[in-house]
């Protein structure tokens, strides 16, 4: 480790003598830049640039703008993402969401795992791939770029599901001045305080926000305190380097799961023993990192580095106590030109991360630590390298081939249990090709096939109860996409159908009746469904945006489940809003419906009962750069499940379920200058 150390920090070395060698080498344009005229760039610049990249992708792509979600109380990722086709997101409470994108991860009924998530391009998760995303606060957001399945590949994602990127402004982007406060229901209040600055050579963004809550349930209350901040500098005519930092103070307590019977009747519940232990997750962290990005003829070279520490204090069964430390190098270049006649473009690039986790474990004494009952050390190396070429032979028509390769180690030190430690290698390599056609301007039509890989973390390597180390392999998939997006007259659009054939898909399913119940690979399993979505502009005053999701994501004639459907996300899903009015005053009834819940376990014995949600939101411009905004979820107080946990065999007992939202009232003010 100490090598790997080293070579982390030699790269970071080197990327900071470059940059200090550019800068020193700026003062001699000087006269010449000081005569140039001033570049204005604004928001919408920076996501029409970025819209133009996802166009790029021969698949699934999409990008929220910020200012969908502006004027709603945007608690999780999953407000900013509900009308993202393909992605499913659905409350467990608070923060908490479980965030899935063609069926990744299905089985953890906490955290995440089966997507790489991404803020200003460099990932949050932590080297073993597993993710908190409570650390990523849409109020700070400029826009969220989702890349679904083998399209992340431009990001280094290999998974499943894919990649999210939420970006931040910069001093350049964001308004000089930004104010905000929300709330309403259950004692929520909410606050943001921003500023931006930018000058010839340089730019700074800085943001302050607060969020707090008593929940809709009893032992649900949470707060917490982030700040986001970057500064840009220009060292030349063709460099410039960026600095980011985000800290985060997060406390959160669990409310749990429910019986079936409780999250449908008594909705605000927690069960005793997540009060009894205190049972909560309260985070720590502080986030680090450069990027230099070198424009070239023709393409671009983008390099930096990373730090992420964290620590997590995370009373539930039993203490757990974690500090992590990640590092990590990057590098990317891009090209496009011309070959024989022909349109050409190239991706390479890089992506290194290095992480230690000090994992220590207790009993749970009223949320307090008793005695340690775990000690272990793990050490964990990811390292992804992705390549893409494009081909456009004849104008509007594009053929696309890459490969990305996943290199990982995963090692645990056991310092109680010696005999318990062990570690496991990876070297797998997932190739990807694609199509992209244009039959008509703002039309595209696309098709791609490709494998993906995806690492086991140490929440599937290291379990519960024994502690021992189970030496899992990797996940991985054929994936077959077809689709379309685009806009003509009165439609907008973006229709994905796909098919992934499924290898060692990790589950919590039982194995034989002496193995316990955590992860294991399947054997063969199939994922494959549609995500659509379809915005009409029905009149001038009137516009309706609408989601839906087929999910049908099944096991392929395995021993014990046969054909058996994979549990927790339900087949259909189908969200829509119409939105009344003008830009200064309008009314936006929702609604959400799901015509048939998820099954809970993988014997498809238990299934929550369907719903449909209703809100209603409200926008009314004071002046200009003032809104004042109502959000109203859950209007005829529906009680119903949101979310699962997996099981292996439910029954009426089952603890595995998450009520949805009970009715809320939130409003706010917002003021940008």
């Amino acid at each position: 480790m100490q090598t790997i150390t080293r070579l982390a920090g030699g790269a970071f070395a080197s990327v900071l003598a470059l940059s200090v060698s550019l800068s020193l080498s700026a003062p001699a344009r000087a006269e010449s830049e000081a005569d140039a005229p001033t570049i204005v760039v604004t928001a919408q610049d920076a996501i029409d640039e970025a819209r133009a990249t996802l166009a790029l992708s021969p698949g699934g792509v999409d990008l929220i703008d910020a200012a969908s979600f502006a004027d709603t109380v945007a608690v999780s990722l999953r407000d900013a993402l509900a009308f993202s086709p393909g992605v499913y997101a659905q409350p467990r409470f608070g923060q908490e969401v479980r965030l899935s994108i063609r069926g990744s991860g299905i089985s953890r009924g906490f955290h995440m795992r089966g997507l790489t998530l991404l803020q200003d391009g460099i990932p949050i998760n932590l080297a073993d791939d597993n993710g908190d995303f409570q650390e990523l606060d849409p109020q700070v957001f400029q826009h969220i770029e989702v890349y679904r399945g083998a399209n992340a590949l431009r990001l280094g994602g290999s998974t499943l599901g894919g990649a999210i990127n939420a970006v931040t402004p910069t001093g350049r982007t964001a308004p000089t001045a930004e104010l905000r406060i929300d709330g309403g229901s259950f004692a929520t209040v909410r606050a943001k305080a921003a500023a931006a600055f930018a000058t010839e050579r340089g730019d700074a963004y800085l943001a302050l926000t607060t969020d707090r809550s008593d929940g809709d349930r009893a032992h649900a209350d949470r707060h917490a305190m982030r700040f986001t901040g970057n500064a840009g500098l220009r060292l030349g005519e063709r460099v410039e380097t960026r600095f980011y930092a985000t800290l985060s103070h997060i406390r959160q307590n669990l409310p749990g799961a429910l019986t079936l019977d409780q999250a449908l009747t008594t909705p605000a519940l927690s069960l005793p023993d997540n009060i009894v232990k205190d049972q909560e997750r309260d985070i720590d962290s502080l986030r680090l990192q450069n990027r230099t990005v070198v424009t070239l003829e023709g393409g671009a070279i983008a390099f930096g580095a990373f730090y992420n520490a964290k620590q997590l204090y995370h009373p539930i069964f039993q203490l757990l106590d974690q500090k992590a430390r990640d590092r990590g190098v990057f590098a990317s270049l891009d090209l496009a030109g011309r070959v024989g006649g022909v349109d050409v473009a190239l991706t390479l690039g890089s992506q290194a991360r290095f992480g230690i986790v000090a994992a220590r474990q207790y009993l749970n004494v009223g949320g307090k630590r008793g005695a340690q009952t775990g000690d272990a050390r793990q050490t964990a190396r990811t390292i992804n390298s992705y390549g893409e070429l494009r081909v456009t032979p004849v104008a509007g028509l594009t053929l696309i081939a890459g490969g990305i390769h996943s290199h990982g180690r995963r090692a645990v030190d056991n310092r109680l249990n010696p005999a318990m430690s062990d570690a496991r290698s990876y070297d797998l390599f997932a190739p990807k090709f694609g199509v992209l056609w244009a039959p008509a301007d703002a039309v595209q039509v696309y098709a791609n096939h490709a494998r993906s890989i995806e690492l086991p973390g140490f929440l599937e390597l290291v379990q519960q109860p024994v502690q021992g180390f189970v030496p899992l392999d990797a996940q991985r998939a054929w994936t077959t996409e077809i689709g379309t997006r685009g806009h003509a007259g009165i439609a907008r659009w973006d229709i994905s159908l796909y098919r992934a054939n499924v290898r060692g898909e990790m589950l919590q399913f039982l194995v034989t009746p002496d193995v316990p119940a955590a992860a294991f690979n399947a054997g063969r399993t199939r994922h494959q469904g549609i995500e659509a979505g379809l915005e009409l502009a029905l009149a001038p005053w009137a516009r309706l945006r609408q989601v839906y999701q087929y999910n049908d994501f099944r096991f392929r004639a395995d021993a014990a489940y046969g054909d058996n459907r994979l549990p927790v996300v339900p087949r259909h899903q189908y969200r829509a809003e119409l939105r009344l009015g003008t830009d200064r005053l309008s009314l936006s009834p929702n609604i959400e419906w799901t015509p048939r819940g998820g099954w809970a376990d993988y014997a498809n014995s238990v299934r929550a009962p369907g719903y449909a949600l209703f809100g209603l939101g409200a926008e009314a411009v004071l002046r200009d750069g003032v809104t004042l905004f109502v959000d109203a979820r859950n209007l005829t107080g529906k009680k119903a499940v949101g979310d699962i946990s997996a099981v292996i065999a439910a029954n009426a007992g089952t603890v595995a379920f998450y009520p949805v939202e009970r009715r809320a009232l939130y409003g706010g003010l917002r003021a940008a200058f």
